[in-house]
């Protein structure tokens, strides 16, 4: 994302917790590298965060060198983590004290559609301040969803990603199914691409699903588990019935548990192709 807003000319200033991935970026984009999230906020006008997780989160935000201490007046947050709705909103009013404002914005889309600019963006808060950030959210977005107040963004995007998460599974079943049966892994792919079920997600996973291990991890399994945590308490809170995603969560925890929890969200398959 970071190199999306660059390359539409705006001012970058960025920072990670390991200061090697923040150079790399920087590197790329010509962007400024900041010690801390303090020292990045300090002079911006609109903060982008993606973390992995909520301790993540909460421990950027609130620690004395973070972002809420060094967020500046009418400042925008741009949230993009995938959190639980609840941790999105428990951080809104303490930005609020900063006379700043945020709002969710947490994204749909692999790292190629984010470095493509074809990314989805579903946003929960003030639609006053999202029109005010839209020339940074259009750097890498092809389209932007407003769902409505603080929290819809973090809500959207577990329920997207309960549909992701479950249609990986159904691929990697699907295709361990179609090599068991003697046809050949390119094949059948192709046929999965051409026919009702060729989603985007099918297209743009094809090289990680056909050779797994030889494609840089995208979205690693770990990620996945957290996500369903998340689903999950989502689904108990609302009462939904989520019969399939349980099935998923089962099966990747089971991958975790082997092991496989820094490998990518395809290689369900790999850990489905041992028995």
């Amino acid at each position: 994302m970071g190199g999306g807003v660059a390359g539409a000319g705006h001012d970058l200033t960025v920072f990670n917790r390991t200061r090697s991935r923040a150079e790399e970026v920087a590197r790329r984009t010509n962007a400024q590298v900041a010690d801390s999230a303090r020292e990045a906020a300090a002079f911006a006008e609109v903060c982008l965060i993606s973390l992995a997780d909520d301790a993540a989160l909460m421990a950027t935000y609130l620690a004395d060198d973070g972002l809420i201490a060094g967020l500046q007046q009418g400042a925008i947050v741009c949230e993009a983590s995938t959190v639980a709705p609840s941790t999105v909103r428990s951080l809104a009013p303490l930005v609020a004290e900063k006379d700043a404002i945020l709002l969710d914005t947490p994204v749909s889309g692999s790292v190629s559609v984010v470095e493509s600019g074809t990314i989805t963006v579903m946003v929960g808060g003030d639609q006053t301040a999202l029109a005010r950030v839209l020339p940074v959210l259009d750097a890498f977005a092809k389209t932007v969803f407003h769902l409505g107040d603080v929290g819809a963004g973090a809500t959207m995007k577990l329920v997207v990603n309960s549909l992701v998460h479950s249609l990986n599974v159904s691929v990697s079943e699907a295709l361990v199914l179609a090599e068991k049966a003697g046809l050949t892994r390119d094949a059948a792919y192709d046929v999965f691409e051409a026919g009702a079920a060729g989603a985007p997600y099918v297209k743009y996973k094809r090289e990680a699903f056909l050779r797994p291990g030889e494609v840089p991890v995208a979205f690693s399994l770990d990620l996945v588990a957290k996500d369903q945590k998340h689903i999950h308490d989502l689904a108990q809170l609302t009462g939904a019935r989520m019969d399939q995603a349980e099935a998923s969560r089962q099966l990747v925890a089971e991958a975790v548990e082997a092991g496989m929890g820094e490998r990518d969200i395809s290689e369900v398959a790999e850990f489905l192709r041992r028995y």
